[in-house]
């Protein structure tokens, strides 16, 4: 039962991150200003990697206390912000929607907030796990936000895109 509930929660972790896979940086992306401080390309896929298998173990930990009230608000937490993450890179990449993707980030940064303190009730070691979620999503407002502001009046709708 333990095996598999973290193999679960791996597979989930995992389709979350493939979800966002799919939508990578492009030419578009290439083209627009980034801030100081934006990491090389090598390092997002590795920090990723690493966040996700972090965030399984996490949520695997939570799920396998005792049934209660926190812990099931904890994972309902954690599975839309699951889905908020997932969404970030379609909105960013695959729409071009820079503001709407920050927008997305933010709700992921409070989702993400209020999960790790769920679990640090529940579990210190799970809620320490997501800890580094949590910076890499302080860099990622900030990158996401200063991509934006940076580029605030270049064209990013399907529709313009067509355009381009």
């Amino acid at each position: 039962m333990v095996i598999l509930v973290y193999v679960v929660s791996l597979a989930l972790s995992f389709a979350t991150a493939f979800t966002g896979a799919r939508f990578r940086p492009d030419a578009w992306y290439q083209t627009l200003r980034k801030p100081r401080g934006t990491p090389p390309s090598w390092v997002f896929p590795v920090v990723w990697t690493s966040l996700y298998i972090l965030m399984a173990v996490a949520a695997a930990r939570v799920w396998l206390l005792p049934a209660s009230e926190l812990r099931t608000i904890a994972l309902v937490l954690y599975g839309l912000q699951l889905a908020s993450n997932a969404a970030w890179s379609w909105i960013f990449f695959g729409q071009r929607r820079m503001l709407l993707a920050w927008a997305d980030l933010t709700l992921l940064l409070a989702l993400v907030l209020a999960t790790t303190l769920c679990f640090l009730r529940l579990e210190l070691l799970a809620g320490i796990l997501l800890l580094p979620y949590v910076l890499w999503l302080g860099v990622a407002f900030y990158l996401n936000g200063s991509v934006w502001w940076l580029n605030r009046g270049l064209p990013h709708s399907s529709e313009q895109r067509r355009k381009l």
